[in-house]
């Protein structure tokens, strides 16, 4: 790997191609991978709601025999600071991780995020639909991606402006190929 680059693992909204490359344009697929030991969870910060998302939002937590599926990411060192940024670093929300993931010829070390002092909480639908759109963009697999779709949300339906912006990026995308 160049010293440049570094691997990023992710399993929330980020999976989704789009919403990633909104503050990190250097992000290009490397692989779908698997992460041993864990389950997705859904919560805030300190109990604080995601003003971003208006719900819970995506972490990892340690659970034996459970697993967690994403997409690692090759990224420019450029973007590890705007990287931080989202996942709210500087204030304590998010602290980055190293994780060991495997793909079927490979294992390899890659930054990831775990929520600090997370507060269980259900994702907004938006959110969710962000997270099944990037399950489905990369192929992850279908019993997953069936995991993912079942999760329950806390049916918010008001605006979300980042859910705006993401959309736009989807649909300039779709235009590019058209």
């Amino acid at each position: 790997m160049a010293d440049d680059t570094f691997l990023y693992f992710a399993y929330g909204s980020n999976l989704l191609k789009e919403r990633l490359q909104l503050k990190n344009p250097s992000a290009t697929i490397h692989c779908v991978a698997r992460l041993k030991d864990y389950r997705l969870a859904f919560g805030n910060y300190q109990g604080r709601p995601s003003d971003r998302w208006h719900g819970g939002v995506a972490t990892i937590v340690q659970s034996p025999g459970d697993e967690v599926w994403g997409v690692v990411w090759r990224m420019s060192v450029r973007d590890l600071k705007s990287l931080d940024r989202q996942e709210n670093v500087k204030f304590g929300t998010y602290s980055p991780v190293e994780v060991s993931v495997s793909t079927k010829e490979d294992e390899m070390n890659c930054r990831t995020y775990i929520m600090n002092n997370c507060v269980y909480a259900p994702p907004s639908p938006q959110y969710l639909k962000v997270i099944v759109l990037g399950a489905e963009q990369n192929g992850l697999p279908s019993e997953y991606q069936l995991k993912l779709k079942a999760i329950e949300t806390n049916n918010y339906n008001g605006p979300l402006e980042l859910m705006s912006e993401v959309e736009e990026a989807m649909r300039r995308g779709e235009e590019k190929y058209q």
